[in-house]
């Protein structure tokens, strides 16, 4: 099995760049996990960021946090990504840079364009719309492996927290979101330049809900979801259309909200941050302000290890298709599927853990990527790998709950 290896010149596997960051520190004390993981056995790693000071600590953190005091050790690479120059000494030092800094639309593309132009592969944890479409190539998620043509399917993605201790986000994912919704015009405006024709509707036409319905699949009141997912599917389906000649799958997410009490504070708090947004006071004023214009879902801190470990997500996909011989150009669909994916706390537990093993298989399975270089979602990259096994080892559950 082809691994990729250290070298004198690039002596490490990982570097953890934005490591003193919120979801940073989580990146890495899920690399220090799984060191075994890594080509041979073991992990040859380093952190970056701009502060020398604070990425020490965070490593003492770290080691204090997983009682293993040889973190301590781990390389200290100074790094700022206003510095073109310190970006490629980084990058020409390791194979994989998980880059953990953001908001990406002001900060990622400079590290992209180091990592390109020194050889290294990079990984990042983006859920903003308009930084992943405006790559001209983007290549995305893999067909799904299922006996029967699937024509559409309807995800639903719902959190559940301990009542006595609540869920809450860092203030950086609330920044992002901030952002992107007062751009969300350029969204539009970045498909248009790309002029993609419209994908071909396999079957009948997957018939889009309202902005705020209750949802009978899983029993609360949903609203379409806002995050990146449905443009990194869409994408997904033109790459394998256009490439592989598959036909697309119709897609819907949405996010379930709960009864009655939360659909009200979701209406208001919507209302307040979508007129805010639109003007520079009014994005201040959220800017300074989270925890009260988010109803204490987004902090300045961020949540605590005990909100985090209190919190869980499930994310259902529910498909409907043809079975084998039925022709989809006539009459509606005749079966359906049903999967789960679940886990821990999604922002900070579950996340960390998706990237780092996405870059333990690729160190691991190089020989089972694309080989055409270019930039990837998971989907794509990893379709032909065992990164599904690896996280369902690390607790992110995949399951097939019917099918008929």
């Amino acid at each position: 099995m082809a691994t990729l290896t250290t070298s004198s010149k690039r002596p490490y596997h990982i570097i953890v760049f934005g490591a003193t960051g919120f979801t940073g520190q989580f990146v890495v004390e899920e690399v220090a996990r799984t060191c075994n993981e890594g080509p041979g056995g073991t992990l040859q790693w380093a952190v970056a960021g701009r502060n020398r000071d604070r990425l020490e600590k965070t490593l003492v953190q770290a080691a204090d946090a997983l009682r293993k005091p040889e973190l301590k050790c781990v390389e200290v690479i100074v790094v700022d990504v206003a510095e073109p120059e310190s970006l490629a000494i980084m990058c020409k030092q390791g194979i994989i840079v998980l880059n953990c800094v953001g908001p990406y639309r002001f900060y990622g593309e400079p590290v992209v364009k180091a990592c390109i132009e020194n050889g290294a592969h990079c990984i990042d944890i983006c859920g903003e719309p308009q930084y992943e479409e405006s790559y001209s190539r983007l290549f995305t998620s893999g067909p799904l492996r299922v006996p029967n043509t699937v024509v559409d399917v309807l995800a639903f993605v719902q959190l559940s927290c301990l009542l006595h201790q609540g869920g809450c986000g860092h203030d950086a994912t609330w920044q992002s979101a901030i952002f992107g919704f007062a751009d969300s015009a350029s969204l539009k405006r970045i498909r248009r330049k790309f002029g993609h024709k419209p994908l071909p509707a396999v079957g009948a036409r997957i018939k889009k809900r309202g902005a705020l319905f209750f949802s009978k699949e899983i029993e609360q009141y949903a609203i379409p979801f806002m995050g990146s997912d449905p443009s990194v599917v869409r994408r997904t389906q033109r790459y394998l259309h256009e490439e592989h000649k598959h036909s697309p799958v119709q897609y819907m997410a949405y996010v379930g909200i709960g009864g009655l009490f939360s659909v009200l504070k979701t209406l208001f708090a919507g209302v307040v941050f979508w007129f805010m947004v639109k003007f520079s006071l009014g994005r201040g004023l959220l800017t300074e302000f989270p925890e009260f214009f988010s109803f204490g879902l987004f902090s300045k801190t961020g949540p605590t290890r005990k909100q985090m470990d209190g919190t869980s997500f499930c994310l259902r996909f529910m498909g409907e298709g043809y079975t084998t011989g039925q022709d989809p150009s006539q009459g509606k669909p005749n079966a359906t599927i049903s999967t789960e994916i679940t886990g821990p706390e999604p922002g900070y537990i579950t996340t960390p853990i998706t990237m780092v093993q996405a870059a333990i298989t690729l160190l691991n399975e190089h020989h089972c990527l694309p080989n055409k270089g270019g930039v990837y979602t998971p989907g794509s990259a990893f379709a032909r790998t065992t990164l599904i096994d690896r996280l369902n080892k690390h607790g992110i559950q995949f399951s097939l709950k019917n099918g008929q």
